[in-house]
């Protein structure tokens, strides 16, 4: 039987429900909203978000699971718009735990894109990840490169996408997957800044390093085919990353097609030369410890941001390495003297795309 369309009055056109809108990239990105005129309603669990960083538009929290809930969320406020921010994000987590992603990431997202289609939304923006290339043949990679994860969190930002291709041509649902490279650093203004528990991006655990919050830093492979054996990523300023969302939302209104596009500054930094670069913009030391290489991280992953110029109009303006570097040390310097956030305790370095 076919599914039941839920009647909505008209939806408003400035309204943007964004599903984890309470995290890194989501918060940052209500802002940049709020600012480019539009309201973002934040709709988030909370379990891995914070309340203090909903401070652009109103807060409704639940579960994206939650069809019930997000029925009554979508028909109050009568959204014109979705951005999905809300994932699990660890690689190493993935490996060990493939069902928790597959449950959260691609099955709960379904959940959310079949109440989108119910009320009658139109246009979907998509917080998917580089990831879905694995290990690339060819840097930096283009969006037309073959799709071939290499660990669970991979492969459910490739079914999302999928799906999302789908949902455009059997529903006209309208969609931009926006392929993140590594956001990092912070908000100039000191509002917004990563604070994960555990933490597991490289930058804020390196600085959480310099500032004495963890012991050490750990580098995990040194014998990879890179110029000083570290992996290799491209860092993208989160402040570039959300001008991004609010340029897919653009471009949306007016394109009704399914597109994928990379978001990254197009220049790759290793493990080792991310500290070397701590070191100089802190003026601190930085104990590392080496270890073994684990399953799941790609040696390269640098990307071509071709496509978000040509269809976007996209092109990212505070991505230096340093630039990064001091926004996020500024934030982290003060990360406990803000109301609702708590100093990190020493943990490990684990990759992934924080949300």
């Amino acid at each position: 039987m076919p599914e039941k369309t839920v009647t909505t009055a008209r939806s408003n056109s400035k309204t943007v429900l964004v599903a984890g809108g309470a995290g890194y990239i989501g918060s940052y990105t209500c802002k940049a909203l709020a600012a480019a005129g539009y309201m973002p309603l934040t709709y988030d669990n909370l379990s891995t978000g914070h309340r203090w960083a909903v401070k652009w538009g109103p807060l409704e929290v639940g579960e994206i699971a939650d069809r019930r809930r997000l029925d009554e969320v979508i028909g109050r406020w009568r959204p014109n718009s979705v951005m999905h921010f809300a994932a699990c994000i660890s690689v190493a987590e993935s490996v060990e735990n493939p069902s928790l992603y597959y449950r959260n990431n691609v099955a709960a997202t379904l959940n959310l894109l079949e109440a989108v289609r119910s009320h009658n939304i139109g246009r979907f923006v998509f917080s998917s990840s580089a990831a879905v290339y694995g290990i690339p043949g060819q840097t930096p990679i283009p969006e037309d490169h073959r799709l071939e994860p290499v660990n669970p969190y991979g492969w459910s930002k490739f079914m999302v996408e999928r799906i999302l291709a789908d949902f455009n041509r059997a529903h006209g649902l309208a969609s931009v997957s926006l392929r993140y490279f590594n956001a990092a650093g912070a908000d100039p203004d000191g509002c917004i800044g990563e604070d994960h528990d555990p933490e597991n991006h490289l930058i804020p655990i390196v600085l959480e390093a310099v500032i004495g919050r963890r012991k050490s830093v750990s580098i995990y492979g040194t014998d990879y085919d890179t110029a000083d054996g570290t992996c290799v990523r491209d860092y993208i300023h989160v402040a570039d990353l959300a001008e991004a969302h609010v340029l897919a939302l653009r471009y949306l209104l007016k394109n009704t097609g399914c597109s994928a596009v990379n978001v990254g500054a197009g220049r790759g930094w290793s493990v080792r030369q991310v500290i070397e670069t701590a070191e100089k913009v802190t003026g601190s030391r930085i104990h590392v410890v080496e270890g073994a290489r684990r399953p799941g991280d790609p040696p390269v992953l640098v990307a071509s941001a071709h496509q978000a110029r040509k269809l976007l109009g996209w092109k990212p303006s505070q991505s230096g390495l340093e630039n990064i570097l001091q926004t996020a040390y500024n934030w982290h310097r003060l990360k406990g003297q803000r109301p609702g956030t708590q100093p990190a305790g020493d943990a490990s370095h684990r990759t992934g795309d924080g949300k």
